[in-house]
């Protein structure tokens, strides 16, 4: 049996693939993509649903891969079915979460519960990355084969980093062998263990404790080093320096299997947020000044930055609403990774295409995910929106169970209308 059947019509096609920016329809039968070109509503029969897009874009369904769900160990703060309702408001359709709950997901047991769990919610789909090492202490390797075999896309010990070298290159050496990702967080610890927000003049006046830029490009040298020795491939997580992403450049012309991503706080804001001890914008790393924001905008300009992810962090009002000094690092992200980034295409920045490459296809080539592409046969994972409409971000609105965000009333340009994974339409706006 096919299915549903289902026709969106009068639509503007965006295939960051193939380049595709242009009026037309797109079938979906089942849960597959079947036909896709400037009209194909001709003869189909009756029983085809018709959605009119009137207009706006259809495009992949977004690909965000760095996201905390919370679940299993602090579902009060997110779980994996309001997480997933956060993202089919935001319209991803692919997420992939970080090992960091309670327990981590360094055994197979984890790995299989977060796949049924997310089978149960039928919301976004939801892959994990491995904890690289074991209880996320940095000292013993996980099964890396093992795990990868049982579904895991990556491995990283999440929001900490790999700081033992010697660890990293066992690290590296082990997942060349299994030709997996290792994802990095790429702050050495000892400079930026004690440290809150970026060093520098703020910080001061403030009287916070600084944490030096340098903290991210001497953790990216020493990995990229490792990674010249061992071939294996290296991801940097939400890279926010101008010295960082120079690294990252240059070791790309070098040949080296090197891919990095970044989040909307780093090119959207700068270390002025912080305002008068704002928690809600505060971040690990920490919001930079504004040369480090104009170069997280030119990484993304000129490629050296392949992806964008929301680094979706939920916390609870218990765990935010506290002095500076005391409150956790991150904000939600899911509903908000669109408008966002497409601050970058108003800006004039990035073409459209080129904002949903960063969104879609080239996560998932990233992480080897067959999706983040319009084309007949694949899985139908699609977003409609419109990509002018202004609004405000209102948190009180988000669907995450967390509200944590610098980003209240916030007025914007772009929005989801539709959210569809695997033929099923997971979100519409009403109204």
């Amino acid at each position: 049996m096919i299915g549903i059947r289902r026709l969106y019509r009068n639509a503007r096609l965006l295939d960051p693939d193939s380049g595709l920016d242009g009026p037309g329809d797109l079938l979906v039968e089942g849960d597959r993509i079947a036909a896709i070109g400037p009209t194909i509503g001709d003869g189909l029969g009756a029983d085809v649903e018709i959605v009119d897009c009137a207009g706006l874009c259809l495009a992949p369904g977004l690909v965000d891969m760095r996201v905390q769900l919370r679940e299993p160990g602090a579902e009060h703060m997110e779980s994996i079915e309001s997480g997933g309702r956060a993202a089919a408001a935001g319209g991803v359709t692919t997420i992939v979460a970080l090992p960091n709950t309670e327990p981590p997901v360094d055994d197979v047991s984890v790995v299989e519960f977060l796949a049924r769990r997310a089978r149960e919610a039928k919301l976004a789909k939801i892959h994990t990355y491995a904890a690289a090492t074991k209880g996320l202490a940095g000292r013993e390797l996980t099964e890396i084969g093992l795990l990868a075999a049982n579904g895991a896309v990556g491995f990283t010990d999440g929001v900490k980093a790999v700081a033992d070298a010697l660890v990293m290159r066992r690290l590296l050496a082990y997942a060349r062998s299994f030709d997996q990702l290792v994802i990095q967080h790429p702050e050495e610890p000892s400079l930026a263990g004690a440290g809150e927000v970026t060093e520098g003049e703020i910080a001061t006046r403030l009287g916070l404790a600084g944490i030096t830029p340098a903290a991210e490009i001497i953790m990216i040298e020493r990995d990229l080093r490792l990674v010249a020795i061992t071939g294996a491939r290296y991801h940097v997580a939400h890279v926010s320096t101008a010295a960082g992403i120079d690294a990252i450049r240059q070791a790309k012309a070098a040949g080296l299997p090197v891919t990095c991503d970044t989040a909307p706080p780093y090119f959207t804001l700068n270390e002025t947020a912080i305002g008068d001890y704002r928690t809600f914008a505060k971040l690990s790393p920490p919001l930079r000044a504004e040369p480090d924001r104009r170069a997280v905008v030119e990484g993304l300009r000129d490629g050296t930055i392949d992806a964008i992810a929301s680094d979706h962090a939920p916390w609870d009002q218990d765990s935010k609403r506290l002095p500076f000094s005391s409150a956790t690092c991150g904000i939600v992200g899911l509903e908000t990774l669109l408008p966002l980034s497409l601050e970058l295409y108003h800006n004039r920045h990035l073409t459209l295409i080129e904002v949903m490459r960063r969104l879609t296809v080239n996560p998932a080539r990233i992480l080897g995910l067959e999706v983040g592409r319009l084309r007949p046969g694949l899985a139908a994972d699609l977003v409609v929106f419109d990509p002018d409409a202004p609004w405000r971000i209102r948190t009180e609105a988000f669907r995450s169970k967390s509200k944590n965000a610098p980003f209240d009333g916030r007025p914007v340009q772009g929005r989801v209308e539709r959210t569809v994974v695997d033929g099923r339409e997971i979100f519409v706006r009403e109204g």
